[in-house]
């Protein structure tokens, strides 16, 4: 009975995964690829785009992703600011991240109930800076809790 309510935990899980992606893809103006990126696993939970991409690249977004809040450097970069401010949590410093690349904008929000859970929203470059934020902060808050 509990490998059963383990396994329907899961599935809920990727269900709900799967629902914040089509969301942040619907209610991000402009969204031309979302995806959800385990930490804790180092994988792409799920994602949705408007192009296809190869494997190897949708592979190297997780690791990507991971290196970004959780490399080597952040992570001391992370510890110092703890350190300096007094702060002992083991709450992870870094929460959002935007990334502009030649024609693009990539924003990586970590979520608040899950701290190994990252979203990834992905725009022209030409986005609203802050509507990219309110649109994505508010899905990944209410669709963020699985």
């Amino acid at each position: 009975m509990r490998k059963v309510n383990k396994l329907a935990n899961q599935r809920g899980m990727s269900d709900q995964v799967s629902v914040m992606v089509k969301y942040l893809r619907q209610e991000v103006q402009g969204c031309v690829a979302a995806g959800v990126v385990d930490m804790a696993t180092g994988m792409l939970l799920s994602f949705e785009t408007t192009e296809t991409h190869p494997a190897e690249v949708m592979d190297l977004l997780a690791g990507a992703t991971l290196d970004l809040f959780q490399g080597r450097t952040v992570t001391m970069i992370e510890d110092v600011f703890k350190e300096r401010r007094g702060i002992s949590s083991t709450e992870h410093y870094f929460q959002e991240i935007l990334v502009n690349s030649s024609n693009l904008t990539h924003l990586f929000i970590r979520n608040n109930h899950h701290a190994d859970v990252v979203a990834v929203v992905v725009c022209p470059k030409s986005v609203n800076i802050g509507m990219l934020f309110a649109s994505a902060r508010r899905v990944v808050r209410e669709h963020g809790s699985f």
